[in-house]
Formats: C-alpha cells, structure tokens, sequence
C-alpha cells in the first residue's frame, strides 16, 4: 500500500511518501516545510515527491493527516490539502493526533503513557493514552496550565514530550523524558496500520481537533 503523510501542525511540518503492508513499511522519500508557507509548499511538494519516486497521484492508495492539536491554520491547511486530493481520486484517509503519535513512537505495548506538546499562553496539551501494537486506545486529551504541570504529572506513569520548555519547567525528577519530534514517516507508519484495519476518517465529516478553541471562536461577538 503506499501512502502519502502530512503533518503541519507545528513550527516545522514534514510530508512523507511510504509504502507498507501488514508484514512490513518502508519511507520512500521524507521532505520538510517551512512553517508559515504550508498553503504554498505543501501540494507543490507532494507532487514532487511523487515525480522524483516516478511515480503519480493515481498510485497512491491512501493518505494519512495529522489532525492536531497545533497551529490552527497549518492544521486546516493540512486537512484541506489532503481532503482535496482524497475526494477526486477516491482514496481512504486516515488522521492521526499528534499526541497519539508521540505515544507510540516512545511507548511500550501495555503500559499507558502520556505526552505533552507545547500549546503556547503559557498551557500545554495533554494526551494520555493505553499503548496496543502499534496503537493507542485514547484515554484523553486536556489542555492544562503549564504552571500546574508538576501537580498533573505527579500520579501520571512514563512521559514524553518533544518540547524543550515543558522539559525544562517540569525539571529533573518530574519523570518528563525529552524526545525526538515525530515526523510524517513515523505519522506514516501509524496511519497505514489504521488503514489496514479499516479505521478510514470518514471525509464528509473529518474535521481538525484543536483541543481547545481557537481565537475567533474565543473572541467572537456572542450571537443574538
């Protein structure tokens, strides 16, 4: 099966083109992009991709979107992308929360696990999940104080961020374990194993998860 994956959530986003089937995966081809360009960069560089592998749209047989949480435009931009090339050529999708991601990617099959991302105003995001083979059952996702995170963690089991400043105010001994970003060859892996499965995101109703809501909805004027 090969597929596309694409995660824009954050400062750094990343576009990766796999293939993959139940006994094995394989990354053809990882590139990155810049964040604040996603709406130019992003199509663009799929189709190069796929040019460079020699191959086309109409190869690909599924594609694989981080839905959140993050930045609230490279996450719409994300979701619109890859909804747009769905539709037309008729291929499932699989969306995968990054937190989700950062479970599996640092986790062990049985344990539960939580992982923390950056949220900005001084909150981080906060995702704890039980681990299967190559999996994670969510058991949920918070927005949480940045200040209060040693009170949050402290009956939590191992804990994986990829954020420095949450590792740095959580301090040694908060159990908080720093690690790599996930990229959109590992999103890649978990979105194929979702496919396989038959776990598609249903396109007429797949939406981005903020987790928390944005500044319009925040700020807008109450209606009438």
């Amino acid at each position: 099966m090969l597929i596309v994956a694409v995660d824009t959530s954050g400062r750094k986003g990343s576009t990766a083109l796999c293939r993959g089937d139940a006994g094995g995966f394989e990354v053809l081809q990882l590139a990155s992009l810049e964040h604040g360009t996603y709406s130019a960069q992003l199509m663009p560089l799929i189709a190069q991709v796929l040019r460079q592998q020699q191959l086309g749209k109409a190869d690909v047989d599924g594609f694989v979107v981080v839905s959140g949480p993050g930045s609230f435009t490279g996450l719409r931009v994300g979701l619109a992308t890859v909804k747009g090339l769905c539709e037309p050529l008729s291929k499932p999708l699989a969306t995968v929360s990054m937190l989700e991601a950062i479970a599996i990617a640092y986790g062990r099959f049985g344990e539960t696990v939580t992982a923390l991302l950056d949220a900005g105003r001084g909150e981080v995001y906060v995702g704890e999940y039980k681990l299967g083979d190559g999996s994670a059952e969510k058991i949920r996702e918070s927005i949480a104080k940045l200040a209060q995170l040693g009170d949050l963690l402290a009956s939590q089991g191992r804990v994986f961020t990829p954020d420095t400043r949450i590792a740095e105010v959580a301090g040694t001994g908060s159990g908080v374990q720093l690690a790599e970003p996930v990229l959109a060859d590992v999103i890649g892996h978990i979105g194929l194993r979702k496919l396989l499965a038959g776990e598609e995101t249903d396109l007429a109703t797949a939406d981005v998860n903020y987790i928390r809501r944005s500044d319009a909805e925040v700020f807008a004027s109450p209606k009438r």
